[in-house]
């Protein structure tokens, strides 16, 4: 009977050890394209996720993964929270060191371009908190490119 008893109970001890694993691919995706209605914007998408809106194509180098690129950029989440901005001068990262949504959407753009940049939670930072930054949280960057090396 213990036997039975331990055979019927595995299946269920199994499955409550699991990590709840929720998608937010669609629960990204809808908070988005609200927030492109509500902010009455025309926006592109690529077929990970990523939403955006090219302000200014910009003229010469298109950044690549091995790129340092220097920006000036304001984060911020949907509500309108800012979380990060560059304040005053741009500053320089190597592409590969950013988030996934930066690294497809700044290509996007050459030198001297804008976009702002509608990232789902998966293109950046997942489900890890960082600072004021909720786990699993659609970011919105508008960034300038002012140069590419």
């Amino acid at each position: 009977m213990k036997k039975y008893l331990f055979l019927l109970l595995l299946p269920i001890a199994i499955f409550s050890c699991k990590k709840n694993t929720t998608d937010y691919t669609e629960i990204d995706r809808a908070i988005i394209r609200q927030y492109i209605i509500d902010s009455s914007l025309v926006a592109d998408s690529t077929a990970s996720g990523l939403f955006y809106v090219i302000a200014d194509s910009g003229t010469g180098r298109v950044p690549n993964i091995n790129s340092f690129v220097t920006v000036g950029y304001r984060g911020y989440l949907t509500d309108g929270k800012v979380f990060d901005q560059t304040a005053g001068a741009p500053v320089e990262f190597k592409l590969s060191s950013l988030v996934v949504g930066w690294q497809e959407g700044l290509p996007l753009i050459k030198n001297n371009g804008k976009i702002k940049l509608l990232i789902p939670s998966a293109l950046g930072y997942k489900d890890q908190e960082i600072t004021s930054i909720p786990k699993n949280s659609v970011l919105i960057f508008d960034i300038s490119l002012v140069g590419v090396r």
